[in-house]
C-alpha cells in the first residue's frame, strides 16, 4: 500500500479509536512545548506547529485552550518524555514513547503489557539502534522539482525525497522537522504527514500466533495512558 500508508500505521497515536486517547496526547503536547517556550503560537514555533497537528486532529479548542492557561498560570503536571525499547514476537521490536509524571508506574504499566503479550523490555539503546530517528513530511500542492527548489533557497538539507501517487515524501534530520516545513508553506500546499518519527531499517511480516500477540500488545500499549507513540518494525 506504499511508504506513506506504513508510517501512518507506525505511530500508534495515528490509529487509535479512542478520542480521549488523542485529547490527552496532544494536552501534554501542548502544555510542554508552552511551558518550554512562550505559551503564545505566534511566538513559539514549536508551540504552534503542534496546535496544528492538533487541530487536523480535530481536537477541540477548548483542550487546547486549557493546556495552554496551564503554562501560563504555571500549574498542572510536569511531564517528562521516557523511551523504551523491546523485543515482541517473532522477530519483531518495539520502541515506546511516553510523557509521565510518575516514571515508577509508567515502567511498570509498560512492562506488563510486554509480559501480557510474551514479549520483552530491553535496556536502552537495545532496539533503536537499528532504527533512524528522523523527521518525515508528506504533502500535496508541490512537485517534486518544487519542493526541491524551495529547500534549496532556503538552504534547508534533507535526507531523501520521494513520490508515491500525488505525495511528495521527504525524510529530514530530526532536528530539522519546522525548517522544512516552513521552507514548504505556501498556499494550496497541505501537509498529510509531519512527524519526527523512529523507522526501521529493516521490515519483518508475523504470521499466526506471532501476528496475534503483536497486536495485543500494541492494543494494551494503547490504553496506557502515559504511552503517547509506538514504533515498530513490522509490515501491517
Amino acid at each position: 500500500m506504499g511508504r506513506a500508508h506504513e508510517v501512518r500505521k507506525a505511530a500508534m497515536a495515528k490509529t487509535a479509536a479512542a478520542k480521549t486517547k488523542v485529547y490527552s496526547k496532544y494536552g501534554k503536547e501542548i502544555l510542554i512545548a508552552a511551558k518550554a517556550g512562550v505559551p503564545d503560537p505566534a511566538m513559539n514555533l514549536a508551540l504552534k506547529h503542534i496546535i496544528e497537528k492538533a487541530k487536523k486532529e480535530q481536537v477541540p479548542a477548548d483542550i487546547i485552550k486549557r493546556a495552554i492557561d496551564k503554562a501560563k498560570s504555571g500549574v498542572g503536571e510536569d511531564y517528562s518524555p521516557v523511551t523504551y525499547e523491546g523485543f515482541g514476537p517473532g522477530a519483531s521490536t518495539i520502541i515506546v514513547e511516553c510523557l509521565t509524571d510518575n516514571v515508577n508506574r509508567t515502567v511498570s504499566d509498560v512492562r506488563t503489557c510486554f509480559n501480557k503479550s510474551h514479549s520483552k523490555m530491553g535496556v536502552s539503546g537495545c532496539v533503536s539502534h537499528s532504527y533512524q530517528h528522523v523527521s518525515l513530511l508528506s504533502l500535496k500542492g508541490m512537485s517534486e522539482e518544487e519542493v526541491l527548489d524551495a529547500l534549496m533557497e532556503k538552504n534547508v538539507d534533507i535526507i531523501n525525497i520521494e513520490q508515491e501517487d500525488d505525495e511528495i515524501i521527504i525524510t529530514g534530520s530530526d532536528t530539522d522537522l519546522y525548517n522544512i516545513k516552513s521552507a514548504l508553506e505556501k498556499p494550496g500546499v497541505e501537509f498529510d504527514i509531519e512527524e519526527i518519527t523512529w523507522e526501521a531499517d529493516e521490515k519483518v511480516t508475523l504470521e499466526g500466533e506471532d501476528l496475534e500477540l503483536f497486536n495485543r500488545l500494541l492494543s494494551l500499549l494503547e490504553e496506557c495512558d502515559d504511552v503517547q507513540d509506538v514504533y515498530h518494525n513490522v509490515e501491517l
